[in-house]
């Protein structure tokens, strides 16, 4: 059984953004600010400090949407690495959160400023950088688009130490025959953050099964209704994981307002996960 660095389990600051409070809206648009606004309200901690509250609860493994970033001065980001070090919490991706490396008129635009986040990731440690495929409708033209503009964006973080990574997300990326169409055609040079949560059931489902097999990492986001947490949704996402041979960690994604404290809901899909993986030998032998 393979020994993960740091465990299997990440937390992204998405599942922390009422805490987090103010985003900060970096984009390749000029016309959009990067002032902080508080769209999920002020919140009651800062990004620094995220670290250690990780390392309490057990988790180091940490993914940063780039909107937490309070400062892109190189200052902020030795004092956030130099954070994450003492927590021994690993910097897992750098999630850019904007760009559309498929858009017929601003791709080019978007990726020059997707690559500007490299020199970032790579000071701030992170091991991958999950930047978006594209946002435009899955034509030919579109994906071969963004298969030459996100190849030349990989060609850019060779040794640097980051790895760019993206995800089964936007309109691009509809199903398995377009990720899977981009992965080829990329040829190992992109890899895949799987997310559990993006498509739809039950097209997810088969879906999964499909692309996990070459995911590297996984955004483990569950859904909840009334009641709590869709256990049985869940436990098929993992079943599909599971069924793709992946083995990889698992990211925390709690996105709902079911707990008041955020780190309920991540604590909660975390215990679940470590059910599951505890049952796997039950399974394999029934």
């Amino acid at each position: 059984m393979q020994v993960w660095q740091n465990g299997r389990f990440a937390v992204s600051t998405w599942s922390l953004h009422r805490l987090l409070g103010a985003v900060h809206g970096y984009s390749p648009d000029p016309a959009k600010s990067a002032a902080p606004k508080e769209p999920y309200g002020a919140g009651g901690a800062a990004l620094i400090d995220m670290p250690a509250a990780l390392a309490v609860r057990g988790i180091h493994r940490l993914e940063v949407c780039s909107f937490h970033l309070p400062s892109l001065d190189a200052a902020y980001l030795t004092e956030l690495s130099d954070a994450m070090a003492v927590s021994n919490v690993l910097f897992q991706t750098l999630l850019v959160e904007d760009g559309d490396p498929s858009h017929p008129e601003t791709a080019e635009r978007d990726v020059r400023w997707m690559a500007e986040w490299i020199d970032i990731a790579a000071a701030l440690g992170a091991q991958r950088m999950r930047v978006i495929a594209g946002k435009q409708k899955p034509t030919e033209e579109n994906l071969a688009r963004a298969a030459r503009h996100l190849g030349w964006l990989a060609e850019k973080a060779e040794g640097s130490g980051v790895r760019v990574v993206v995800e089964n997300w936007f309109d691009l990326l509809p199903s398995p025959v377009e990720m899977n169409w981009l992965l080829d055609r990329l040829d190992g040079k992109v890899g895949l953050n799987g997310d559990l949560g993006n498509w739809a059931a039950p097209e997810k489902y088969p879906g999964l099964a499909d692309i996990m097999r070459r995911a590297e990492i996984c955004h483990a986001k569950a859904d909840y209704n009334a009641v709590g947490l869709d256990a049985e949704d869940y436990r098929k996402c993992l079943k599909m994981c599971e069924t793709a041979g992946y083995a990889g960690p698992f990211m925390l994604i709690y996105d709902s307002p079911f707990f008041p404290d955020e780190w309920d809901g991540i604590l909660l899909q975390k215990a679940f996960i470590e059910a599951f993986l505890r049952e796997a030998p039950a399974r394999r032998s029934a």
